[in-house]
């Protein structure tokens, strides 16, 4: 059976104000560059959503430059985007308002609700206020099944990014846990690419993304490149509710 909407997630660029800029040794740039280009040639993806952290030197340049990349992919389908800790929205809505970027946080299709989650706080730690979720609870439509997407993880994952996940992760799970049509969980921030279904998800499954920066080494207590090459997500949505995710590694040349 083929997928009904496909869509990719990319996610923690941590641009620089120069093309040239390394992020533990990395070319963040380059990366990001050589993502949007395979993406755009290899997977017939509807949207792009991109779950936050363009900038590690939070530069308004850093902005300009992610949309530099996404401009001359030729990438023109629907680009929607998330804040992450790194980031300002002012910045996000500044630089982002041009095609293919869309500024809305839900995707509405004849079967699937793709709803985009702000989790960014004052710190470096996530945070889904409760405005938030009541939001989330009258934007559910339980005549379809929903995808959310958002930048923190809300599991410990079980390494040191732990120490900035999602503050609030009990209220979280109350309000997701109401809602059956909800069938998937994405997000960023953790650098990595996994795959959990265990609780509080239930019946749920949480992807994270692999960063298109770096990603980081599991086995240590702070932020350190294991070696892989830039990242990514496909998502394929399927009419009766079932989803399929895959993880992209680009080679290191």
């Amino acid at each position: 059976m083929s997928p009904f909407y496909k869509i990719a997630q990319i996610s923690d660029c941590h641009l620089f104000s120069q093309t040239d800029g390394l992020h533990y040794g990395a070319n963040v740039y380059q990366n990001l560059v050589c993502v949007l280009h395979e993406i755009k040639n290899q997977h017939a993806v509807k949207a792009i959503v991109f779950t936050g952290d363009i900038t590690q030197d939070h530069s308004e340049k850093s902005y300009q430059r992610f949309v530099q990349a996404v401009l001359e992919s030729g990438i023109t389908v629907p680009f929607y985007y998330l804040a992450g800790n790194h980031d300002e929205h002012e910045l996000l809505d500044k630089y982002l308002s041009v095609p293919p970027f869309i500024n809305e946080k839900v995707i509405n299709e004849q079967y699937w609700q793709i709803v985009l989650l702000n989790s960014k706080s004052d710190t470096p730690k996530g945070l889904v206020t409760t405005r938030d979720l009541f939001a989330l609870e009258s934007t559910v439509d339980v005549q379809k099944h929903q995808l959310l997407m958002m930048h923190h993880h809300p599991i410990d994952v079980g390494y040191f990014i732990d120490q900035h996940g999602l503050e609030n992760q009990e209220q979280f799970w109350q309000t997701i846990n109401k809602f059956s049509s909800i069938k998937a969980i994405a997000c960023g921030h953790v650098h990595q690419a996994l795959t959990l279904h265990s609780e509080p998800l239930s019946s749920l499954s949480l992807f994270t993304c692999p960063a298109t920066s770096i990603q980081f080494d599991t086995s240590k207590s702070s932020g350190t490149s294991n070696g892989q090459g830039a990242g990514y997500r496909v998502f394929s949505l399927f009419f009766d509710g079932r989803i399929k995710s895959d993880h992209y590694f680009l080679s290191k040349e």
